[in-house]
């Protein structure tokens, strides 16, 4: 059984919903005698790591976005204007990412929707915040980006205080493990994941038997693996990103250490990991999102084929989540009627059963998606294919 989401109109019904009369105000505009001014653009920024270790997923990122704004321009633009796309450099790193932030504000984008690392958007949020900017984001999942009571933090994915039990309860219920050792990278992503999913492996009766960090862009971790395999856990779990996770699990499989599974968070879900890891990437099971392949509403369908047709390739596991955070950024201005930054950030709050391609999105109190979903994969060949996931009673299933 696939992952299911409520059934919707077709896919250019739903983008007219969005956008509706748009078309009819690009035209009106041209007709006018300061037409002039329909060829200005509505700015978006998408800060996202286009430079470094993360850049795979950056680009990822920046190609789902790319593809909404382009569905929305084909269909009009929106307030009679197309959107214009400001891509920025974050590198992943927090002071990059704080001059990524501060020159998209002087490049007067209107909004934003981007982020991958959370140690990235933690600054980004704190200068977005201090311009008024909206910012949705598509793949930053520490729960502090929304306890700051700032109102302009928006996410279509789900945080790590959410991905930390679910985890903890498949640990415990599928894999039946009595042992778990838990592995984080130090940063703010991976340090959170981490910590939510010990509390909740406690509550769940298992002993953490392994909790330390190591330092990402290393060669290699046989020495950690080592240690690690000595105090003889039944689940290695990593919450760091998909090229440490690529080389912990190579070290763990060259070493024969006796470790029934190897598992890791949704920052290593990206293809690169199996890529670079090979063989010893079989088996290895992924607590995420939905990736976009195992969804199977009309938009999601659509957007697999838009994302292969114009990149060549499979869309990786964020790129969705941005497309759509691009499309509900879209559908605030043209409901506020405005690219006033204050008047998006209070149409944003309003958002409710918006039909994305991820599911439906309804925005709560804190900017958060009311009903994030996750699911496990695993690692077969060449591709992650479906693992476990709760059906609506709770129970878990083997999706097909």
């Amino acid at each position: 059984m696939m992952v299911r989401h409520r059934a919707s109109r077709a896919f250019d019904g739903l983008r007219q919903a969005v956008l509706g009369g748009m078309s009819a105000l690009v035209l009106a505009a041209a007709a006018a005698p300061g037409a002039a001014l329909a060829q200005e653009t509505v700015k978006i920024g998408v800060p996202v790591p286009l430079s470094g270790s993360y850049s795979t997923a950056g680009k990822d990122i920046l190609n789902g976005a790319q593809l909404a704004a382009n569905d929305i321009n084909a269909h009009g633009g929106v307030l009679g204007k197309k959107i214009e796309l400001v891509p920025q450099d974050d590198q992943c790193d927090a002071d990059a990412a704080a001059q990524a932030a501060q020159t998209l504000v002087g490049k007067e984008v209107v909004a934003v929707a981007g982020g991958y690392c959370s140690s990235s958007a933690l600054p980004e949020l704190r200068v977005f915040h201090g311009a008024g900017l909206a910012f949705v984001m598509d793949a930053s999942t520490n729960p502090e980006l929304t306890e700051k009571g700032w109102d302009n933090a928006f996410r279509t994915i789900g945080r790590d205080d959410e991905q930390g039990p679910f985890a903890a309860k498949l640990m415990k219920e599928v894999l039946h493990a009595k042992k778990v050792a838990v592995i984080n990278d130090n940063t703010t992503y991976s340090k959170g994941l981490a910590e939510n999913t010990i509390e909740a492996l406690k509550k769940q009766g298992i002993e953490v038997v392994y909790d330390d960090a190591v330092t990402p862009g290393q060669i290699d971790y046989a020495d950690v693996a080592k240690q690690v395999a000595e105090t003889k856990p039944d689940v290695i779990y990593y919450t760091g990103y998909y090229p440490e996770a690529a080389a912990i699990a190579m070290d763990v499989r060259q070493l024969k250490l006796p470790v029934k599974y190897l598992m890791g968070g949704d920052a290593t879900t990206d293809p690169t990991l199996i890529k670079k890891a090979g063989a010893s990437a079989k088996g290895m099971i992924c607590t995420t999102a939905p990736l976009p392949r195992f969804l199977t509403g009309a938009k999601a369908r659509r957007f697999i084929d838009d994302y292969k047709k114009a990149y060549g390739a499979s869309p990786g596991p964020y790129s969705i989540y941005e497309y759509d955070a691009v499309m509900v950024t879209a559908k605030a201005i043209a409901d506020a009627k405005s690219t006033k930054p204050a008047d998006i950030v209070a149409a944003l709050h309003k958002v409710s059963n918006y039909a994305g391609a991820t599911g439906d999105i309804t925005f709560n109190d804190k900017g958060d998606r009311a009903k994030a979903v996750y699911m496990a994969i695993i690692a077969q060949g060449q591709e992650f294919r479906a693992y476990r996931q709760l059906d609506a009673n709770g129970r878990w299933i083997s999706p097909k």
